[in-house]
C-alpha cells in the first residue's frame, strides 16, 4: 500500500482518482492501471481520461460504452479492488461549463475537472484571446488581473453548478485566485486536488486555502501504469505545510 510519513506519522493514501489510459493520452491500458493499483495495495483505481471536448487527446464519445464494460469485467476479475469510472473533464472559456453535457454525468461514477490547452466548444474570438493568453501567460506571476479574473470565474462557475468531485491540478496552465477557488470549494463540498504530476501548489498556498475550509485529494494524474500509486510529492508537500491531515480525503493514519 502507498505510505506516507508526515510529522513522524504514518499514512496509508487508499485511492488514486486521477489516471489515464490510451483511450485519451495515456499508455497503458485499463487493465494496466488497475493491475498496478492492485500492486501498489491501493484500494480504489479510478480509470479518468480527458474529456471528449480536447481536439487533441479527449476521449471519443462512441469508446466510453466500450470503457464502461471494460471496467464492469475487470470489477468481476479483479475483486479486491474498487475500480471505479470517471472522466477529466475540460473546463470551457468563455462558456463556463465543461465538456462533459449534464445529462452524461449519471454515466460516470464521478466527474472531475480541470483546464487544458486544446480544450474547445466554440471557435470565438473571446476563446481565442483566453486561451492566448493563457498559453502565454501560464504562471500566475506572469499572468493578467483580467486573465485571472475571468479564469477565476469560469472555475467558480463549474464548481458552483455542481457535480464535481474534484478541481484537477488547480492553477496549472490557467492562472487562478486559488484562494478564492478554495473558498468556493469549500462552502461547495469539491475538493482540490493535490496533484503529483503537476505540483503547482506550494506550502503556503496550501495552508492559506485549507483555512478557507478547502478539502483535498491526492492523485497521481498517472499517464503510464508505472506512475499510478506514486504519492511522494504529496508527502513532500504536506510535510512541509502547516495543515491538519484530516482536511485530505484519502489519507487515513495508519
Amino acid at each position: 500500500m502507498p505510505l506516507l510519513t508526515i510529522k513522524g506519522e504514518r499514512y496509508e493514501v487508499v485511492s488514486d482518482l486521477h489516471t489515464h489510459t490510451r483511450f485519451s493520452h495515456g499508455r497503458g491500458s485499463i487493465e494496466d492501471n488497475v493491475k498496478a493499483a492492485v500492486a501498489k495495495g491501493l484500494k480504489t483505481i479510478g480509470i479518468s481520461d480527458h474529456g471528449p471536448g480536447h481536439i487533441g487527446f479527449g476521449v471519443s464519445r462512441k469508446k466510453l460504452a466500450e470503457m464502461k464494460a471494460e471496467i464492469s469485467r475487470l470489477r468481476s476479475v479483479y475483486k479486491d479492488i474498487e475500480i471505479l469510472f470517471g472522466v477529466e473533464a475540460n473546463i470551457l472559456l468563455p462558456e463556463k461549463c465543461l465538456d462533459v453535457k449534464r445529462e452524461e454525468y449519471e454515466y460516470f461514477d464521478y466527474i472531475c475537472a480541470g483546464w487544458h490547452f486544446g480544450a474547445i466548444d466554440s471557435l470565438t474570438t473571446e476563446w481565442i484571446s483566453g486561451a492566448f493568453s493563457n498559453f502565454s501567460r501560464g504562471s500566475y506571476k506572469r499572468a493578467t488581473g483580467q486573465q485571472i479574473k475571468r479564469n477565476t470565474e469560469a472555475f467558480a462557475a463549474v464548481v458552483r453548478a455542481g457535480g464535481i468531485k474534484f478541481l484537477t491540478h488547480p492553477g496549472q496552465s490557467a492562472p487562478i485566485d486559488l484562494i478564492e477557488i478554495a473558498a468556493v470549494c469549500g462552502k461547495e463540498g469539491t475538493l482540490l486536488e493535490i496533484n503529483t504530476n503537476h505540483m503547482t501548489l506550494t506550502p503556503e498556498v496550501l495552508e492559506e486555502m485549507a483555512r478557507e475550509g478547502a478539502r483535498f485529494i491526492i492523485s497521481s494524474d498517472a499517464h503510464r501504469p508505472e506512475r499510478v500509486g506514486d504519492f511522494h510529492l504529496a508527502e513532500k508537500l504536506l510535510n512541509e505545510a502547516d495543515v491538519d491531515t484530516a482536511c485530505v480525503e484519502n489519507l487515513v493514519k495508519v
